[in-house]
């Protein structure tokens, strides 16, 4: 039963939503601190250019910094949490707080990525960033179970494309790929700084049969995809929004996809859509006009992801409730995105198989019944009454 023809009464609740199993496959790992882990960390370290330091108010400095319409505005304010991750405590801690609040709002399957270039300024090791996080993640998924939760948390290392470690980072990523890492991206301000520049970096990855996503058609448009798709030859592509420059709506209502925009749903090719992060830097302007209703309707292998729960001030369960809101989405459509990222994962194909036939789609299934007990509870009567 889809929004198209669900009635109102099968409009998923918010407690549905959370409770719905989820995939997450674009979610960075420095734009989802805990405000009061950033106070503490800071704190502890000695960091002293926090804006604000009660957790709640700089929680809201760091949305109202980051919903100002300008990708690099956005970007800016990751120069305190990443300011406050430059220990493998501090690492181990902010990824094992990850898992746990991602497994919180119903996450099972998540990749969080984070840039480990970024993370040593005090001294440490590429090696023991990735060892640090690795921790933090396995911790977290051991806490969540014990909480009654079921994650689990790959991780995806980023390169900065306006450095020149993507090489690097590459073999890192590689290097760990059975030990935690399941893939590699770039990210960083598009403008002026092409995926084509990281060329040795993908051919590698290729040649290495690994998987890799490419940050592309966010703020910058279909050059960027046609890049990272044509030249780079990524497996996703981080946002990927701007795909929607590349479909005409005609005056009778029908849909012309151009030859780009037909490649990437011909192929398949994964878009790693984040809402509430492109109407903070100017990807859409709100939700009801976000090109993801669309490209659901056109069958593309849209998934929805937060980005950056932080700055966003955003978790899963929200940016389903925006949606669902927006578009008049059921528990059908969210088990249409959440199996595509699902399917869309960097991990092995019997276990992304597995994760939906043995958890997502069980665990809609028994959401979507439970309107059938309240119906029946509500409506039934006595004999007599029934006549």
């Amino acid at each position: 039963m889809t929004s198209q023809t669900a009635p109102k009464a099968h409009t998923p609740s918010s407690d549905q939503i959370r409770r719905a199993p989820k995939v997450l496959l674009h979610d960075h790992l420095d734009g989802g601190l805990r405000p009061g882990t950033i106070v503490e960390l800071a704190r502890e370290s000695g960091y002293d250019q926090l804006p604000e330091t009660d957790p709640g108010k700089l929680g809201l400095w760091f949305q109202e910094a980051a919903d100002s319409g300008s990708l690099e505005r956005y970007l800016e304010t990751f120069s305190h949490t990443v300011a406050v991750m430059q220990t493998r405590d501090a690492l181990v801690r902010v990824a094992r707080e990850c898992a746990e609040d991602l497994a919180e709002d119903g996450v099972v399957y998540a990749e969080v990525r984070y840039a480990p270039e970024q993370h040593l300024e005090g001294g440490l090791t590429l090696e023991q960033v990735v060892e640090a996080v690795n921790e933090g993640f396995r911790e977290g998924e051991r806490i969540a179970r014990e909480n009654g939760h079921r994650i689990r948390v790959g991780a995806l290392l980023t390169a900065m494309r306006h450095a020149a470690r993507s090489l690097e980072i590459a073999e890192l990523a590689n290097s760990y790929r059975d030990m935690g890492v399941v893939g590699f991206d770039i990210a960083g301000a598009e403008a002026g700084h092409p995926p084509t520049r990281h060329l040795d970096a993908f051919e590698y990855l290729k040649r290495e049969n690994n998987h890799f996503t490419i940050h592309a058609g966010e703020a910058f448009g279909l050059p960027s995809i046609w890049q990272a798709l044509q030249w780079c030859g990524a497996d996703r592509l981080g946002h990927g929004v701007r795909i929607i420059d590349d479909i005409r709506i005609r005056d009778d209502g029908s849909v012309e996809l151009g030859r780009l925009a037909s490649y990437v749903r011909d192929k398949r090719i994964p878009l790693e859509l984040c809402p509430s992060s492109n109407l903070q830097t100017g990807a859409a302007d709100s939700y009801e006009a976000h090109p993801i209703g669309l490209l659901r309707k056109l069958h593309f292998r849209a998934t929805v992801n937060t980005d950056n729960r932080l700055m966003s001030h955003t978790s899963m369960t929200q940016e389903f409730e925006h949606l669902v809101e927006a578009f008049g989405y059921t528990l059908d459509d969210m088990q249409w995105f959440s199996v595509n990222a699902m399917k869309s994962s960097f991990i092995p194909f019997d276990e992304r198989l597995a994760m939906i036939n043995d958890v997502i789609k069980p665990g809609y299934a028994e959401l979507k019944s439970e309107w059938l007990f309240r119906q029946t509870s509500s409506t039934s009567g006595s004999p007599d009454e029934e006549g």
